[in-house]
């Protein structure tokens, strides 16, 4: 949820101003928060090269890969004596804050942030070193107001926010259709309205908008509330694939700790694993820990249909997170962002290559 927020666009200086800080999919706001979870650690567990490794990610669906694998004990089992202490976010910009303070050193994020971070740091803060989960954003409409694409014309769509990356995706949508849209004021064949996701649901039943391109588990939020799905965006994507959240680590601790990475990489692909062959009971731990984490779980109605729409996945889809900086450029949002070295996937391929899977790309853009 996948599903957080921007920092709104700086389109200034250079050639640092890039994509907005957040994927909306992942929360709202800018505060973060000691989660305070401590997990059980084996008795004869061996410590690996620090006494506690600290994560950061946030209270959505889409970064359930940290919910379930903490919640199960599957991160810790990895890494042994050596603790977790994690902290959730409600922003990118805290998130990419904490990471370059040390305040953690390995967090779950959306490509928003991952691009901003590297870029403005001139790519000395961060690397991306796993993916973790694609999809999750849907188009939903007023089914009495819009009943198929060509309908949008004149309609109020909203968007989380300007130059997010699911305002990004939609105004993508709308050139590729040979509608005008002004970027900056969202006026034009469809008026493009940012409305943050927590107020989305209110807007809609207001009929201020009339419909909305967000992510889970917005999108099932709205569904609740009478609109449809008139188009999910992994129809749009190659394999219907596209990133959503990108594990991150900072450098520094790249570079000193990589038993720790390695470890935490080997957590995430079992975790993602564990999901897969436990389906149910990966959606029932993840709502656990949101109700753990916010005090209210997600209802079965919005939980079972943005659970559905979003794929976990180790392939961090290289590829697309390239694609969308360059849908951000083509809107005139951002200067084109130096990418290369934003991956390392080596450790990930190392973990990967041990569990007898295939091996992922950086699409050309990992360290040399």
């Amino acid at each position: 949820m996948s599903a957080a927020r921007p920092l709104t666009l700086l389109r200034a200086i250079a050639v640092t101003a890039t994509l907005p800080l957040l994927l909306t999919a992942c929360g709202y706001g800018s505060e973060s928060t000691d989660d305070g979870k401590q997990s059980e650690v084996a008795a004869d567990a061996e410590k690996l090269s620090v006494d506690e490794v600290k994560l950061g990610y946030f209270p959505n669906l889409t970064h359930a890969n940290a919910l379930v694998g903490i919640e199960e004990g599957l991160l810790q089992k990895e890494l042994g004596a050596t603790r977790i202490k994690s902290a959730t976010f409600n922003a990118g910009p805290s998130e990419i804050e904490a990471l370059n303070a040390g305040s953690i050193d390995i967090g779950w994020i959306g490509p928003s942030p991952s691009i901003n971070g590297f870029a403005k740091s001139q790519g000395k803060n961060l690397r991306i070193i796993s993916g973790s989960a694609s999809g999750g954003v849907k188009l939903v409409v007023n089914p009495d107001r819009i009943k198929s694409e060509d309908d949008l014309k004149g309609k109020k769509i909203a968007t989380p926010q300007l130059g997010n990356t699911q305002d990004v995706a939609f105004l993508n949508w709308i050139a590729e259709k040979g509608w005008k849209v002004n970027a900056q004021s969202g006026k034009g064949d469809v008026s493009v309205v940012r409305t943050d996701n927590k107020v989305a649901p209110d807007a809609y039943k207001s009929g201020s908008i009339d419909g909305a391109w967000v992510p889970e588990p917005t999108a099932s939020r709205l569904v609740a509330e009478g609109a449809e799905v008139l188009l999910d965006e992994a129809d749009l994507w190659p394999d219907k694939k596209f990133v959503i959240t990108n594990i991150i680590v900072s450098q520094k601790f790249l570079k000193e700790h990589p038993d720790v990475v390695e470890a935490v990489l080997r957590g995430s692909v079992k975790t993602n694993d564990w999901i897969k062959a436990n389906p149910d009971k990966a959606k029932a731990s993840a709502n656990k820990a949101l109700e753990e984490l916010s005090g209210k779980a997600l209802l079965k109605d919005v939980l079972d249909p943005a659970w559905e729409s979003i794929t976990f996945l180790d392939d961090p889809l290289a590829s697309t997170l390239d694609s969308q900086a360059r849908h951000a450029v083509k809107a005139g949002l951002l200067e084109q962002p130096t990418l290369d070295g934003i991956y390392d996937l080596t450790p990930l391929n190392k973990v990967l290559e041990a569990e007898g899977k295939e091996g992922v790309d950086d699409a050309g853009l990992g360290v040399k």
